[in-house]
């Protein structure tokens, strides 16, 4: 077989294996505690989902555009939410590549700068799905602990490897919601190895005051950056999501997969992008429910870890976090996952103040409970958090 034509097979097989996203991580979570479909009255903040939803306008776009969902798109709506949102960005077209959702262009991305000789760096914790592309492309994966200060420690993972080929930063980070100073994700790309490609996943970049990122795709530097319209816009259902980099970056993504958009993703998109209060609304409600969990949460002795921005925090419960999330869903309270290296912390997603309501009376009423470990379960671990047998 020639060598172009077995590495596009390559590129298709690897393209082929299962994305791993924030949605199946927190379905693979409730599986495995053999859990049916949830009670109608549960609090959901298992998958830092919107409980807004699309805004009024991009369910009427939706509706509007249904009965033509028998067709690909024919209207030439990829064609226009592409020029649209580099128009809002001060972007070309060819800097923008839609998807749907932001998981399948961190998989795609992952595999086509990663390999045996070229590894992912990123942080740890942070979000695990580019970990799980590595293994496909089987690139070993150097994870480096946040700063004491809960934001990536850029020095290390720009050093942590001079053949790295793929350099990892979510800004605010998840779990913690953390931020990432914009002039330490500027020193990382000038300073990364040669051939490396620095991708800024912007997920939650809409929920802070934080600076972007995207100037540095219109001055043609090697990165790539993530945007959805799951959080914020509150279309996670819907799907969609896009990468934005150079022309020649975008392309080497284009060997694996892109599935057609659907049309109501992008007739939704469109419209949201249009309605100019949406971020600055939303991001105002979700902010005041997480300064007031937070609040609540201190007030009552309980430890969040870092200054969260995002519609995420972490809590260090000082106990094997198996037991809280256990004790949580006794309470119909779903809560996020662990993540290893801190097996003490669990992950809350900021719902609605309804939901935040519950949810604070919830895990007092658990954390007020006598710990299900014994204290061997449980010694210090990195900064200040508990380190423990138990691993997600």
């Amino acid at each position: 077989m020639p060598r172009r034509a077995f590495l596009r097979v390559a590129a298709f097989a690897a393209a082929a294996a299962p994305i791993v996203s924030e949605a199946t991580m927190a379905h693979a979570k409730l599986a495995s505690q053999s859990m049916g479909v949830l009670p109608p009255d549960a609090v959901i903040i298992n998958a830092n989902e919107n409980p807004l939803g699309p805004c009024k306008a991009a369910c009427e776009a939706i509706t509007k555009i249904l009965p033509l969902g028998g067709r690909y798109d024919r209207m030439g709506e990829l064609d226009a939410l592409t020029k649209e949102y580099a128009a809002a960005h001060g972007l070309k077209p060819e800097n923008i590549a839609f998807y749907a959702g932001s998981s399948e262009p961190l998989h795609y991305t992952t595999l086509a700068f990663t390999s045996p000789s070229r590894s992912l760096v990123m942080a740890d914790p942070s979000y695990e799905s580019a970990a799980a592309a590595a293994k496909i492309s089987k690139a070993p994966v150097h994870k480096i602990a946040l700063t004491p200060t809960y934001a990536h420690d850029v020095k290390k993972m720009i050093a942590a490897d001079p053949q790295a080929g793929l350099i990892y930063i979510v800004n605010p980070n998840n779990p913690t919601g953390t931020i990432t100073p914009r002039e330490e994700i500027l020193w990382a790309l000038e300073n990364k190895p040669a051939g490396s490609i620095l991708l800024v996943d912007e997920a939650y970049i809409h929920l802070s005051d934080e600076q972007h990122v995207l100037d540095q795709v219109a001055a043609g530097k090697d990165i790539i950056v993530l945007r959805t319209f799951s959080k914020i816009y509150g279309m996670a259902g819907i799907r969609c999501g896009v990468a934005i980099a150079r022309p020649d970056l975008l392309e080497k993504l284009t060997p694996y997969y892109q599935n057609a958009m659907p049309v109501t993703a992008l007739a939704a998109a469109r419209a949201s992008l249009a309605d100019k209060e949406l971020i600055p609304t939303r991001k105002k409600w979700i902010a005041d429910s997480r300064v007031e969990t937070l609040a609540f949460l201190k007030a009552n002795g309980f430890k969040p870890i870092g200054t969260s921005v995002s519609n995420c925090f972490m809590i260090d419960t000082g106990r094997p976090a198996h037991g809280v999330i256990a004790g949580m869903q006794k309470e119909k309270v779903y809560i996020g996952r662990i993540w290893p290296v801190w097996p003490n912390a669990v992950r809350i997603s900021v719902g609605s103040p309804e939901d935040m309501a519950k949810f604070r009376v919830a895990f007092k009423k658990v954390m007020d409970s006598p710990a299900v470990a014994s204290a061997a379960d449980a010694h210090p671990g990195p900064v200040g958090l508990s380190r423990s047998k138990f691993l997600s």
